[in-house]
């Protein structure tokens, strides 16, 4: 689920998204769901000489189990955000407190 709250505090912001056939598409991250299924508008192909059929893409949908690499600009990234979350998911505690062996 780490995954999922980060790519959802993305929303609206600038991506590139890298398929696993070396499609590399840039646009506007509408919507992620919990798959990691992403929707792209204003849509861009990175390298348009080799994929001529894409110039005209201007919205798409992503399935999650194709994206090889999601590529977001660091100035997009809270960082503290990210910590906070990462910790709270690695708490050693167990219905609230803190387990007897973790003590």
């Amino acid at each position: 689920m780490l995954f999922f709250s980060f790519f959802k505090t993305l929303v609206g912001k600038e991506i590139a998204v890298e398929l696993k056939n070396d499609v590399v598409l840039t646009g506007t991250l509408h919507s992620v769901d919990q798959y990691l299924n992403i929707k792209l508008t204003t849509v861009t192909v990175v390298n348009q000489e080799r994929y001529p059929q894409l110039t005209a893409l201007k919205n798409c949908f992503i399935r999650g189990s194709v994206v090889r690499y999601v590529q977001i600009n660091p100035s997009d990234v809270d960082t503290e955000l990210l910590q906070d979350a990462t910790r709270k998911e690695n708490s050693p505690t167990v219905g609230g407190t803190v387990s007897e062996d973790k003590k």
